[in-house]
């Protein structure tokens, strides 16, 4: 547990200081444990005839803020393993709007984007709970900024508070809040 002790801010991009912000204080892993099989309930039990709504013109699909939060995990996932292991080249950025627009989520079972979700933070806390006070305190360039190893685990799990507090507010997805405290 020492090893993910919450990041200071200038351990990552102030950008996601928010995302680090929503996440209490305490046991990051066993948070994230927690939330994401709050999270495959949760929306596990979304009404099919619901996937598609989008609460305004040009806003994502409840599917596409699921493939969202796929895709981002993964990403930031893939952040702390390439820093955990050293690596010196500066990652590249994720955009967002070009990857959504190539994801075909939409085309998608839901039921199927659930179950990706379920198995990609498995993985993620099978190589989170691998990292040493060492390794977590490694770092490395992504986006053009800094980032510590700790840093990004505290990410993945505000980044998925937040979605979450995006499906309650903006797409009645019911117990969405309770799950992203």
């Amino acid at each position: 547990m020492d090893a993910l002790l919450r990041p200071a801010p200038g351990e990552h991009a102030a950008f996601y200081r928010p995302y680090v912000d929503q996440v209490p204080d305490g046991d990051v892993l066993r948070w994230l444990a927690e939330r994401g099989a709050a999270t495959h309930r949760l929306l596990g039990a979304v009404d099919d005839a619901r996937v598609a709504f989008r609460y305004a013109p040009g806003k994502w699909s409840v599917k596409q803020v699921v493939g969202h939060m796929i895709d981002a995990e993964r990403t930031f996932a893939y952040r702390a393993l390439a820093f955990a292991r050293g690596e010196r080249a500066a990652l590249p950025s994720m955009d967002q709007e070009e990857w959504m627009a190539a994801a075909g989520f939409d085309a998608r079972p839901f039921a199927d984007l659930v179950e990706e979700l379920r198995a990609v933070r498995a993985a993620s806390l099978c190589l989170f709970r691998s990292f040493t006070p060492e390794v977590a305190a490694r770092t490395g360039i992504a986006s053009g900024c800094s980032f510590t190893v700790r840093s990004l685990v505290w990410i993945v799990a505000g980044h998925e508070a937040h979605h979450l507090r995006v499906l309650a507010e903006r797409y009645g997805i019911g117990a969405a809040a309770e799950a992203a405290q």
